[in-house]
């Protein structure tokens, strides 16, 4: 495929790379199984990852290659293997208590995604990128990891929510500048891969203290 080609095309595949993003970002507000929101998470890495090489590759910006790599290794691999292998040890499948039923969360979610939209339709004007018609999907993508980890009672999916929320201002940052400097990103890398690590420990704290995942709990130490 020549360059001229790729040039062509390359907008409409990050727009559906872009979507795809959403998409997942929709199934995981939606998903009452731990193992697959874990799964969806690694999707949205991959999807990510993609995203970020192929603007690298139309844009000249090569650090978005290590960029891809780092999201690659740290969101389809690590992070997930890190979640699969917790909730083995915590002997946990399901995560039926929500905030709100899911219709509910969903119709927030679609509101969450116009304001986002509306929010991000001034600001991609003045960005220069490839990719700059995305960054209303970017901004949903973080409002709906947001709302998944403030309508759901159980820490595991609270730390993928977080993780995810990550992963939108990565997305975010692509769409407007194309990507933060390189430093930058390896220190954020080692921050979330730390922060996942310190949320295990903590989960552990609240499973030994309270036999229970849920946060809820954490009330009544307030009380004593």
């Amino acid at each position: 495929m020549s360059m001229a080609t790729l040039m062509h095309y390359a907008p409409q595949v990050i727009n559906l790379l872009a979507a795809l993003l959403l998409l997942l970002a929709f199934a995981m507000l939606a998903q009452r199984r731990i193992q697959l929101l874990i799964n969806l998470f690694a999707a949205q890495g991959l999807v990510l990852a993609a995203s970020a090489a192929l603007v690298g590759l139309v844009s000249g910006q090569h650090h978005l290659f290590v960029s891809a790599g780092i999201t690659l290794v740290l969101k389809v691999v690590v992070l997930p293997l890190i979640l699969h292998w917790l909730i083995r040890r915590l002997n946990v499948k399901w995560d039926v208590e929500t905030l709100f039923n899911i219709p509910t969360t969903m119709l927030i979610g679609i509101v969450l995604v116009i304001l986002a939209f509306n929010v991000a339709q001034p600001i991609s004007l003045l960005a220069g990128t490839v990719a700059r018609s995305t960054l209303g999907i970017a901004l949903a993508a973080i409002l709906l990891a947001f709302l998944m980890m403030i309508t759901r009672s159980k820490a595991v999916p609270q730390v993928i929510g977080f993780l995810a929320m990550e992963n939108g201002l990565f997305f975010a940052a692509t769409s407007a500048t194309y990507g933060i400097p390189m430093v930058v990103e390896f220190g954020v890398a080692l921050d979330v891969l730390v922060g996942a690590l310190i949320l295990g420990i903590f989960i552990f704290q609240i499973r030994e203290r309270f036999d229970s995942l849920d946060t809820r709990h954490l009330e009544k130490l307030k009380e004593q």
